[in-house]
């Protein structure tokens, strides 16, 4: 086995009024995201991760999974309980019709 496993969960497990951290790109963000959702770049993560509650789950979101589960990963070897969401904002909106708004004037929609 290599390394640890990462926690990981389906659209549908996330209970309701979870905190959800988008670690997508700005432009994805603005096009697109979960109402309420926290935004870090997952590569500001190691510079803004003390913005992320560390008292209750996070469950990670980017556009499919990849970044999320990186970002997760990392988010708990730093002693945080994130969760990695399954298929990401793809399986949110664009599997389950899940409401999504943007930061722009257009039509929200998965960058």
């Amino acid at each position: 086995m290599t390394g640890m496993s990462i926690p990981s969960c389906s659209i549908t497990e996330i209970p309701e009024g979870a905190n959800i951290l988008d670690v997508r790109e700005d432009d994805e963000f603005a096009a697109g995201h979960i109402d309420g959702a926290q935004h870090i770049r997952l590569s500001d993560l190691p510079v803004r991760y003390g913005e992320v509650p560390m008292d209750e789950d996070v469950y990670v979101i980017c556009r499919s999974g990849g970044r999320s589960r990186t970002a997760t990963a990392w988010l708990n070897k730093n002693g945080f309980d994130a969760i990695s969401v399954n298929g990401g904002m793809g399986a949110w909106h664009l599997d389950n019709d899940r409401p999504i708004v943007s930061d722009t004037d257009e039509e929200p929609h998965v960058k």
